[in-house]
């Protein structure tokens, strides 16, 4: 086969955003091709094991592929975060023979199995968007299963009279009684949000507040009361157009302070110009749609496969 498989290095960067921008075939990936790439390639690299692939062909890149192991100790998981490959060069054996090489990288690296699959807090995707048919059939030929699904939700923020943009003064005002503030998280905020989200929530979503609160293209938002913490919404972590995470403490559930962090954050993407909002992952899909108007758009296959005897 005339494909010749070599590892990357930052000098290629332009080089893979580039080809993303012709291979990612849904128009909101490929206007955020740069920045996906630099959370899944030179911002994932700082805390995790990241390995790039590139495909050439007679001198051309023609496919890239991103992996990476988890980032907590003792998980021996790799994951494929990223596959593209040149439209004029799809069915040709590119992507699997990137697949194949980044299993066996992944194997190197302590992996006893691979998934097709976000490895927060950096990542771009839950799994395979449906939509991309070729990724799905390299998935399954290579023997990989579907073990979930995972679902995105849209906000459109096209327009003032969006469900999404609805004013929360009110709202604010009441909380405000009952003695709690909503207000912009700050950098020194985030000991304590970190804190409050490891204990309340799990996973990763500390890692994703760090890359919310005070970066650049993202923030956080919120609800406190004598000092304590009871809820937060994140937005811009991975993707400039994504929300999320947020959550809640368990005893102000219900309160109305979720709505009105999720619009707060809303507000902002419309402001730095987002017009569609997505919704990331998404659990609570009556909360999405009653608080903001949000729709269930995206979809995706999350696939695994055991590496070794």
């Amino acid at each position: 086969m005339d494909l010749e498989i070599v590892e990357l290095g930052p000098d290629q960067r332009p080089a893979v955003v580039e080809l993303c921008g012709r291979a990612l075939d849904l128009p909101e990936d490929t206007a955020e091709a740069p920045a996906i790439v630099d959370t899944l390639w030179a911002r994932a690299a700082t805390h995790r094991p990241v390995v790039t692939w590139g495909a050439y062909r007679e001198g051309r890149l023609v496919g890239v592929l991103v992996g990476s192991l988890a980032a907590s100790d003792g998980d021996a998981r790799g994951h494929v975060d990223l596959v593209a490959v040149d439209p004029a060069h799809r069915r040709r054996g590119v992507g699997r023979a990137l697949l194949s090489t980044a299993e066996r990288a992944l194997a190197g690296l302590g992996a006893a199995e691979v998934l097709l699959a976000g490895n927060p807090p950096y990542y771009a995707w839950p799994g395979i968007d449906v939509r991309y048919t070729p990724a799905v059939c390299a998935a399954l030929a290579l023997g990989y299963r579907q073990d979930r699904t995972a679902w995105n939700m849209t906000a459109d923020l096209s327009y003032d009279g969006s469900p999404a943009l609805r004013p929360t003064e009110a709202a604010e005002a009441r909380l405000a009684g009952l003695g709690v503030t909503v207000r912009r998280a700050e950098a020194g905020d985030l000991p304590v949000l970190a804190e409050f989200a490891r204990a309340t929530f799990g996973g990763a979503w500390d890692a994703e507040l760090a890359g919310s609160v005070g970066r650049e293209g993202a923030g956080c938002h919120l609800a406190e009361r004598d000092g304590e913490v009871l809820g937060f919404a994140a937005y811009g972590s991975s993707r400039p157009s994504w929300f999320g995470p947020m959550g809640t403490a368990p005893a102000a559930e219900g309160s109305g302070i979720g709505g009105v962090l999720l619009r707060r954050c809303l507000r902002d993407q419309r402001a730095a110009g987002v017009t569609a909002a997505q919704i990331g992952w998404v659990g609570p899909v009556p909360f999405y749609s009653g608080s903001a108007g949000a729709r269930i758009e995206r979809v995706f296959f999350l696939y695994r496969k055991g590496l070794g005897g």
